[in-house]
């Protein structure tokens, strides 16, 4: 499990060199954007639900939350996450490193739109210290997911139009 596995998964694409490990935590979006030295919404969190028995990650901006009802339209279930334990055995990437590279087979990624608004991202990378900063072209041919979602509330100065 964890970064091993990501590092594996991204050197398929070429891409395990452009992993960065920090000497301290990145297991939160706080302490990923101190790490990073970046604003917290630019970490592409890896939120883990279950629907039925199968579990599914939703990759979202690190400064929204999910809207329940958004959720529900789109799955057609309510949002559950996993609990704390379930997610090394179903996902295949321990809490705080979660990320959508080299996950266990049948676990279902989808992107949220709220990645969109920048030009790259940091999702983990398997690990609570590590991360790796990609663009959504390349997030979305990393993670290979099945499609991109709008499952996330929007920021308020984006919904009054300030943004």
């Amino acid at each position: 499990m964890g970064i091993e596995k990501a590092r594996k998964y991204l050197q398929e694409w070429g891409k395990d060199g452009a992993i960065r490990e920090f000497e301290v935590s990145s297991a939160t979006v706080e302490l990923a954007a101190k790490a990073l030295g970046t604003e917290e919404a630019r970490i592409a969190k890896t939120l883990s639900f279950k629907i039925d028995e199968r579990a599914i990650l939703v990759v979202a901006a690190g400064d929204v939350k999910v809207d329940n009802k958004k959720y529900r339209d789109e799955f057609q279930c309510k949002a559950r996450m996993l609990e704390h334990e379930e997610v090394g055995l179903l996902i295949g990437h321990e809490v705080g490193g979660v990320c959508p590279f080299g996950v266990n087979e049948g676990v279902e990624i989808y992107l949220d739109e709220s990645l969109r608004r920048f030009d790259t991202v940091f999702p983990a990378c398997g690990s609570a210290n590590s991360a790796i900063e990609l663009n959504c072209e390349e997030l979305e041919r990393l993670a290979k997911p099945r499609k991109w979602v709008d499952v996330c509330k929007q920021k308020a100065a984006e919904s009054a139009g300030l943004v």
